[in-house]
């Protein structure tokens, strides 16, 4: 059985690799060509920072492959040898934490080399070392108190219940509701700041806006964004009582009032959609489908791991096995979403207008140095959202039969 799981590692190895190899040559080659959606020497830019990223991830997942060979090959075993407690759940905790522990550890050259160096070098971040260690410290003790109780009531219902994997997967599916919800109060209290906006003219004509489309929330906050990253967005986050408008200060200070009111309306185009609830029953059905197939491994697996088939070791081969799942049913969520935001980018164009919506996402792409093209497989693959060129054709929107105005942040469109 192991076996089995090896060959599919490596199939998810091995085309991550053929699709990263696929867009850089695509990329490479694209940035020659006459410049669209960005400035000239954004394109070209946007090219060469596309290209990098995606040769730093060919060395994270040839780097995240021996991390694995590691793991099933003898890591698992060791450090089940290392940790010897009774208790099975204090074991859980004990075992996974190590686990989650030392794979940070050996993922965070790439983590510091994408913040403190690739995007530095393109202008994005703005970290410093003592916010990165407040960040890192904060999110570790978020993770060993939460994460912890997380991992001891899973590990309860592993030993307790006979078909644990259906209770399992009720549990981790309200704690992923409940995060959803407590997501803007975490980051308000620990990590960011919030603050009502000061442009009163601006909260009056966004909360019109909600009111029109019957968006109930707890209000409209702009965040610190600039300090960790000059890249611009918007969300809206919460659930139920904790819904509330969040604005990057970037995309206040970049966007036009019409413009920003652009972006909030395709916001609110997902949630009259229902693509919130629409999201949130994938993702339940994505987690039932991990649970029913982790929740039904044979022993030989484990034999294979040279570990025991208990809650610590289930645990960790969800963990490790789990992104091979989540890759093959990408392209399926890709392809919805891609379809959820056509639909959300007619509804925000309806509430403002086209043109203000195309003049937003030209910032937006221009700010963020968002290369226009990719390969068709990359795209099927990884973009949840679909390319600006097919976003702007489906607004009416040419990109060959115009040209974006530096000076005035527009796209003139030559009719």
């Amino acid at each position: 059985m192991l076996e089995i799981f090896v060959i599919a590692y490596c199939l998810y190895f091995a085309f991550n690799i053929y699709t990263s190899f696929m867009q850089i040559g695509y990329v490479k080659t694209a940035k020659n060509f006459d410049p669209i959606i960005l400035e000239s020497s954004k394109y070209l830019e946007a090219a060469n920072y596309s290209i990098e990223k995606e040769k730093l991830a060919i060395v994270s997942t040839f780097y995240d492959f021996l991390i694995f060979m590691f793991w099933i090959g003898f890591g698992l075993s060791y450090l089940d040898s290392l940790v010897q407690i009774d208790s099975y759940i204090l074991k859980a905790i004990v075992f996974i934490d190590l686990f989650i522990i030392l794979n940070w550890l050996f993922t965070l050259p790439f983590d510091l080399y994408a913040t403190f160096k690739l995007n530095k070098k393109y202008g994005f971040s703005n970290m410093t070392p003592s916010l990165f260690i407040k960040d890192t410290l904060k999110t570790g003790v978020l993770f060993l108190i939460f994460g912890s109780a997380v991992i001891a009531v899973i590990s309860y219902i592993i030993n307790e219940f006979s078909n644990w994997w259906l209770w399992g997967f009720v549990f981790i599916f309200a704690v992923i509701i409940l995060i959803n919800m407590l997501y803007p109060v975490i980051r308000d209290k620990m990590f960011d700041k919030f603050e009502k906006l000061k442009d009163k003219e601006l909260e009056s004509k966004i909360e019109k806006l909600l009111d029109e489309v019957g968006f109930k929330s707890s209000g409209v906050f702009s965040v610190d964004a600039s300090k960790r990253d000059n890249r611009l967005n918007a969300y809206f986050g919460g659930l139920g009582s904790t819904k509330r408008v969040v604005l990057f200060d970037t995309l206040v200070e970049k966007l036009t009032h019409n413009e920003l009111l652009a972006v909030l309306g395709h916001e609110l185009g997902h949630f009259k959609n229902g693509d919130i609830v629409k999201n949130i029953g994938i993702m339940g059905a994505i987690m039932f489908i991990f649970f029913a197939v982790f929740g039904n491994l044979p022993e030989e697996l484990f034999l294979g791991l040279s570990v025991n088939n208990e809650a610590y070791a289930i645990i960790a081969v969800f963990l490790i096995f789990s992104p091979i799942l989540s890759f093959f049913l990408m392209p399926l969520i890709s392809l919805i979403s891609r379809h959820n935001e056509y639909a959300a980018d007619e509804f925000g164009s309806n509430l403002s207008s086209k043109q203000d919506l195309v003049n937003a996402l030209l910032k937006l792409a221009n700010e963020n140095k968002s290369f226009p093209l990719s390969h068709p497989i990359y795209i099927f693959f990884y973009y949840s959202h679909p390319p600006l060129v097919e976003r702007f054709k489906e607004l009416g929107y040419d990109v060959n039969n115009g040209s974006y105005d530096a000076s005035k942040g527009e796209f003139n469109y030559d009719e």
